[in-house]
């Protein structure tokens, strides 16, 4: 945990814990989260509490990480990314008051060592995508990637895989 470097001085980094020679460009919102040795993160992305980000990742502009997403060293997440925590989100309870944590579960999601996420795509929660996968641009996971995967579509579905 001994250098940091921030584009400017217009995000907000609030009880982020951060390791070395970790790079955050303009327009970040990160809280209660860790971002691990080496990583970048774009302008314009929120990474929410409870967030781990590994080393050497890359994030990319634009992209939406939200509680319960737990990122591996070494991946890739392209521009316009988008993770999802809640299968059944609403605005409010059944009192029709605005929902509170206590009215909803959080669903984890694993994102694991070397996989690269294509720009625009959007992953479900209570997935694990596997080691080394690749997502290809615009896909829409809805269920795990095994290891050395390579998927695309909406619903993501497996074209091939990489010998690693």
């Amino acid at each position: 945990m001994e250098t940091i470097k921030i584009d400017n001085e217009r995000q907000s980094l609030q009880n982020v814990r951060l390791g070395k020679d970790v790079k955050i460009y303009n327009f970040v919102n990160a809280y209660g989260c860790s971002i691990d040795d080496g990583s970048k993160v774009g302008s314009f992305v929120e990474i929410q509490k409870g967030v781990s980000i590994g080393k050497n990742c890359k994030i990319s502009s634009h992209s939406f990480i939200c509680e319960g997403v737990h990122i591996a060293n070494n991946v890739f997440i392209g521009h316009n990314v988008t993770f999802i925590n809640d299968k059944f989100p609403r605005a409010t309870n059944r009192d029709g008051l605005q929902q509170t944590e206590e009215d909803w579960d959080c669903i984890e999601t694993q994102v694991e060592e070397g996989a690269s996420i294509g720009s625009s795509v959007t992953i479900l929660c209570g997935v694990r995508i596997g080691k080394s996968a690749i997502i290809g641009a615009g896909s829409v996971v809805t269920k795990d990637v095994p290891e050395n995967a390579v998927v695309a579509g909406n619903p993501a579905r497996i074209l091939k895989y990489i010998i690693p």
